[in-house]
């Protein structure tokens, strides 16, 4: 049974106490679980494309930001194999544009750096840091994405004891290698794990047929596709997660 909960629900509404007696490790997803990504991502790319501007004045004069994210997409659909992989496709990309514009190949990497470097730069969501707090008192925690935000850089990896991507894994959510790694990597079997995503087909859906519990994270009061089996329970922010899990 799904149920959703907020800061103002009370405790005797809690009815997943034996479901929180038996999870041993809490793990997070990353972009719009525990910062929005949208602004960051947009910042980051228009850093990008002003180091191009100014170092590579006929690359960045070819190809803007909307020209680039197609051209990533073309390749990805051309590359599945490699496509998980973020940071790959994204110096890729630029490698070979800049090479068929007769600039040199470290232009990809040259602009990665830059980009790379504002990925990092995110502002936590209010709820994340007490409620991290809390929780790693109870819990091993960890965390699973998609994406190449690096929580070193960001300066919460202590927080963590796992942290993997997609493309350290070689594999991206849904699929059940990436939830398996994450298992493997915290010595523990499946459903002694709690993921927590925004996303309901890659975090949720993909976590309960490795065999995990999920929470979804649903910040935005966004309805949950009706084609999905639910999440086991449904927070609207962390707090909100934290006090779920004190039963």
């Amino acid at each position: 049974m799904n149920e959703r909960f907020d800061n103002s629900t009370p405790l005797d509404a809690w009815h997943h106490r034996g479901m929180w007696q038996s999870i041993r490790a809490v793990a997070f997803d990353l972009d719009n679980t525990l910062w929005d990504v949208r602004r960051v991502l947009e910042r980051a790319e228009a850093a990008s494309q002003a180091f191009l501007s100014e170092r590579y004045p006929n690359f960045s004069a070819s190809y803007s930001i909307e020209a680039l994210r197609a051209a990533r997409m073309e390749i990805a659909r051309a590359e599945p194999q490699s496509a998980h992989d973020l940071t790959w496709l994204r110096i890729e990309t630029v490698r070979r544009l800049a090479i068929a514009l007769g600039l040199p190949h470290s232009v990809g990497q040259e602009a990665f750096e830059v980009f790379i470097a504002e990925r990092n730069r995110v502002e936590l969501f209010d709820d994340v840091p007490s409620a991290i707090g809390e929780l790693a008192m109870r819990f091993r925690l960890a965390t699973l994405s998609n994406g190449n935000a690096d929580v070193a850089r960001i300066g919460i990896g202590h927080w963590f004891a796992v942290n993997l991507s997609a493309g350290l894994i070689g594999a991206a959510k849904p699929d059940v290698r990436a939830f398996a790694t994450l298992a493997a990597d915290l010595g523990l079997t499946a459903e002694k794990i709690l993921y927590v995503g925004d996303d309901p087909h890659a975090d949720v859906v993909g976590a309960a047929r490795a065999g995990m519990r999920t929470a979804w994270i649903n910040r935005g009061a966004q309805q949950w596709p009706d084609e999905l089996p639910r999440a086991d329970i449904e927070v609207i922010d962390l707090a909100a997660l934290v006090a779920a899990s004190r039963g």
